[in-house]
């Protein structure tokens, strides 16, 4: 059975020699995987369309034996180059990935998560990294997992408190413009970090080097 989809690739990793396992975050199937047979070969049809953060139409073979499906045909939509000019650009993008995987279950409809994903890559596009994109990353999604933390009940401080409720709420051009003291970013890394870890269990390894901005 031949089904069609867009898809966002979270991962790529090998196979064989000359196959890949693609990795794809989908609005309509959720996260699936897909091999990409003869996709290192020099001729092969998929050559140079399949990399991280890569957004494509592509249609796939369902298994009927396992989670692992055939890759057809793939139609780039959008590269997201800018990802790959900037080490803090591509840590932040490359958390992002790790928690969605995390959080969510394969071969689930994930339509609100795979929006959230997209807008967060055109605003590291777009933008310099920053600290506060993660915050606001990790509340929406919280959001949309129906974990969202109920700030009045938390030992956040009020000025925490307001800004954490713009970067859960507020659009990512108005997240850009806020500057956070050391101590209000001290707050809610650490708030955040043992929220999700309560929830989540534990957290992708990178938070820290996603976090960790150069001057």
């Amino acid at each position: 059975m031949i089904q069609s989809a867009t898809g966002l690739i979270l991962r790529r990793r090998p196979l064989t020699e000359t196959s890949l396992i693609i990795h794809w975050l989908t609005p309509d199937f959720g996260r699936i995987a897909t091999v990409a047979k003869g996709a290192q070969r020099p001729k092969s049809p998929f050559l140079g369309k399949l990399d991280v953060f890569y957004l494509a139409d592509f249609s796939f073979s369902r298994s009927r034996r396992s989670d692992l499906h055939v890759l057809r045909e793939v139609s780039l939509r959008e590269l997201h180059p800018a990802l790959r000019q900037g080490l803090a650009l591509l840590r932040q993008a490359t958390y992002a990935t790790a928690l969605v995987e995390q959080a969510t279950e394969t071969e689930t409809p994930l339509p609100a998560i795979y929006d959230l994903m997209l807008r967060f890559l055109k605003h590291l596009c777009e933008h310099p990294a920053k600290p506060q994109t993660i915050f606001a990353f990790e509340l929406k999604m919280l959001h949309e997992l129906g974990l969202e933390p109920d700030r009045e009940k938390t030992r956040l401080s009020a000025g925490a408190q307001k800004i954490s409720r713009i970067l859960a709420q507020g659009n990512w051009p108005e997240i850009a413009r806020l500057r956070l003291a050391a101590a209000q970013f001290a707050e809610l890394r650490g708030f955040l970090h043992d929220f999700l870890v309560f929830h989540l269990e534990r957290l992708p390894k990178n938070r820290a080097a996603a976090l960790s901005i150069p001057d």
